[in-house]
């Protein structure tokens, strides 16, 4: 596995969740529907852990996570597009147009927390040791929690659309804590089986 580009991936996971932070704050100023609002609330809550989460990891890794890297610029430049577009709707005079478009930009974010969550879960095999373990406990943590983001986010657009265009539908169920979802990260492989590979 390419080292380098390894390390970047994690940074630009990082630089990618510390922007879903802004994210969810942005969006918390247009959401309208209650039941959202609490949804995005603690959504924001397990993206500021998840940004915890991935310092350590980088720690372990012996990578500094606030590293002015180029690789990261594009992340950052992503989440504050996504902040401003929000800002945008908002100006628009429009609450319901700006709930909208609050959902799609954290459809945008989530897809690409989750498809960085399920790249890191890949990896796992690769390595070995504390690193192997730090990163599995990681995707273990976090996997679950951003499966379910990516699959509300998507829900609350499509039916919040669908409302707006006069169609019948419903939100999805909220998110108590308890909602439970099909893991679409590969669970760790045991500590032994790197070795029955080689």
């Amino acid at each position: 596995m390419d080292r380098k580009r390894f390390e970047e991936l994690l940074l630009q996971s990082l630089t990618h969740e510390k922007g879903g932070v802004n994210v969810y704050r942005a969006a918390l100023r247009c959401a309208l529907e209650p039941d959202l609002q609490k949804e995005w609330s603690a959504y924001l809550t397990q993206t500021r852990r998840h940004v915890t989460v991935l310092r350590a990891v980088c720690a372990t890794f012996g990578i500094d996570p606030d590293a002015p890297l180029p690789c990261c610029k594009p992340a950052e430049h992503a989440g504050r597009a996504l902040v401003e577009a929000m800002e945008l709707g908002l100006r628009m005079g429009d609450p319901v147009g700006a709930q909208l478009v609050a959902c799609d930009c954290v459809v945008l974010a989530e897809t690409k927390d989750h498809a960085n969550w399920q790249l890191l879960s890949e990896l796992i095999p690769e390595l070995a040791g504390a690193e192997r373990r730090a990163l599995a406990e990681a995707v273990e943590e976090v996997g679950l929690e951003e499966r379910a983001h990516i699959e509300s986010a998507r829900g609350w657009a499509r039916a919040l659309w669908l409302d707006t265009l006069g169609v019948s539908s419903s939100p999805p169920p909220p998110d108590d804590g308890t909602r439970r979802v099909t893991p679409a990260l590969r669970p760790p492989e045991p500590e032994g089986a790197m070795a029955m590979k080689a």
